[in-house]
């Protein structure tokens, strides 16, 4: 008689591929250490293959592990989902959601509002990672993501929450000494710091006026960094001009530490979204997320002011 697969084991596997470590997988599944490689010994056994490369220091997946580790990991997947469901029908939200944001909106914008959904939640863990890279979803494992940008057809599910404007800023002291430029090509002739990220605010700046057509010219930076946070002190102290979302510079902008210029030119727009997995059963508790976050994002002044 054919016995049953061991699922446990091969779920089990697929958390110590993860993890990278049988100490790190045991503690993710409130297992003991022996437990895990009682399962992987298990699996060795069964298959006659052997499905990691063990030293002293680490363990790697061989190739017979790489080859099972999708199939194991949609088993981890799918039993971790069921049980999200059934316990989702009780009524009461609990498990972990992992989501991926920008650095600057995720530290600006998003941590602010995530206490509230905790104390409304306290049964639901989550796992924020700050990344100004466009991490793979899928490949990490996370259940959302926040994106700012214009999104490339991907299979990736998407929510549009708002438009997202870019402004060119400077500081009053800055325009006092070297003028406000009425033209990007009078861009050349100043000081300017750009985001390495940015499509708008690369190496060439794009800009488009309603009677006059396009424009672009390319902007050597006086400062050049992977996070537009860091652009904010420069700009403070009067050493140049940048392209910024406008929810980064709201603040100093309403405070007249900042403000506008060549506001009849636009840079290109980019729109906030969040974008889950494809083909995923979505638990409630990361729907639940998802229309927290819209609810709150539609609140912010500066996503009030593009919605009209």
């Amino acid at each position: 008689m054919k016995k049953l697969p061991d699922l446990e084991a091969w779920a089990i596997f697929a958390k110590v591929a993860e993890t990278g470590s049988f100490a790190r997988a045991a503690a993710e599944l409130s297992l003991s250490q022996a437990t895990v490689s009682k399962a992987i010994a298990r699996l060795e056994e069964r298959t006659q293959v052997t499905l990691f490369h063990r030293t002293s220091r680490r363990i790697s997946l061989t190739e017979s592990g790489h080859a099972s580790l999708e199939r194991a990991a949609r088993i981890l997947e799918e039993g971790e989902a069921v049980e999200a469901e059934v316990s989702d029908q009780s009524g009461k939200l609990h498990g972990l959601i992992r989501l991926t944001a920008p650095m600057s909106f995720g530290l600006s914008r998003l941590a602010p509002i995530l206490p509230e959904f905790i104390q409304t939640h306290p049964d639901i863990r989550l796992d924020v990672q700050f990344d100004d890279r466009q991490v793979d979803l899928v490949a990490d494992r996370f259940d959302l993501g926040l994106r700012i940008a214009n999104l490339d057809d991907s299979s990736l599910l998407a929510r549009r929450l708002c438009r997202v404007r870019i402004l060119l800023v400077g500081s009053p002291e800055y325009f006092e000494r070297h003028g406000r430029p009425q033209h990007p090509s009078e861009l050349a002739a100043h000081k300017v710091m750009q985001y390495a990220y940015s499509r708008s605010s690369g190496s060439t700046w794009r800009f488009r006026h309603k009677r006059h057509g396009e424009f672009s010219l390319a902007v050597p930076a006086c400062l050049h960094a992977n996070n537009a946070d860091a652009l904010t002190p420069a700009l403070l102290a009067g050493l140049g001009l940048a392209l910024q979302p406008e929810f980064l510079a709201w603040q100093h902008l309403q405070s007249g530490e900042l403000e506008t210029v060549m506001d009849d030119w636009e840079a290109e727009s980019i729109a906030l979204h969040i974008v889950t997995p494809p083909g995923r059963r979505r638990p409630v508790r990361v729907q639940t997320l998802i229309d927290y976050l819209a609810q709150r994002v539609a609140q912010e002044p500066w996503a009030k002011a593009e919605s009209r």
